[in-house]
């Protein structure tokens, strides 16, 4: 199967191996690994399967370098990102090798994947995560990533569409998703100072709020059930932090 799957990785020891599980028939699976102080990297070299192979890279606060680095070590025309948490189904990957990587249209260069959130053993189907739609697989030389932070891959010419679902278990508890949230946040805050954005004060406390509005009542996030509410009140939170630190750097530029 001419295919490559890469996985970027730091502390993923309890995800890693359901991770890679669905993947496992592909031409080569490369594991890009952030200096990881768990068992992560050996738990993958416990498997002792000749078509993983790991490279110990930093992530330097730049997750689209990281992607692209891996992009650099495929070896397959056609490139499939995976992250930890994430599950592929068994129906998925026969889509992709039967239907995309033997496919005989050459005219399309990437295919988006839907993937359907699963948190706290509920499966969201409205609010922020209700409908996305990700670029995860295209030919290897068809574009590069783009974006620090909440990074996109920028795939030039023809963009196809997957039916099946990619699975992704995020935030399986309270502890990791403000972790998460507290680690996003500062990146995506350092990525809008560097690029010349500025916050005014006002922005810091109305932006939050209406991000709650949209996702819990507009996207109908409270169909969700409590889960929906937790969701849209920490993603709220997450605009309010990313605000917040935006301000924080641009005040200490002025002393």
């Amino acid at each position: 199967m001419p295919l490559t799957v890469i996985v970027l990785t730091k502390n993923e020891e309890k995800n890693i191996l359901d991770c890679l599980e669905g993947v496992f028939g592909s031409d080569q699976i490369i594991v890009i690994d952030d200096d990881s102080s768990d068992r992560t990297v050996e738990v993958i070299e416990s498997l002792k399967k000749k078509n993983i192979e790991i490279f110990k890279h930093k992530l330097n606060g730049d997750f689209a370098k990281q992607r692209d680095f891996a992009l650099s070590k495929a070896k397959s025309d056609w490139v499939f990102f995976l992250d930890a948490d994430e599950r592929v189904p068994a129906s998925l990957f026969k889509e992709i090798n039967y239907k995309i990587v033997n496919s005989k249209n050459r005219k399309i260069n990437g295919y988006y994947i839907k993937r359907r959130d699963v948190m706290w053993n509920r499966e969201l189907r409205y609010g922020e995560t209700g409908n996305i739609k990700l670029i995860r697989l295209a030919k290897k030389g068809a574009g590069g990533w783009v974006g620090k932070v909440h990074e996109v891959w920028d795939i030039s010419g023809e963009v196809g569409d997957l039916d099946n679902e990619l699975i992704h278990y995020p935030h399986q508890s309270t502890r990791e998703f403000l972790s998460e949230i507290n680690f996003y946040s500062s990146l995506r805050s350092k990525q809008l100072f560097d690029e010349g954005k500025r916050v005014k004060w006002y922005e810091i406390i109305l932006f939050p709020k209406i991000k709650f509005f949209l996702n819990y009542f507009i996207r109908l996030g409270f169909l969700d059930g409590i889960q929906g509410l937790a969701l849209a009140l920490f993603m709220s939170f997450h605009s309010f932090l990313v605000r917040g630190k935006l301000w924080l750097l641009e005040d200490n530029e002025k002393q």
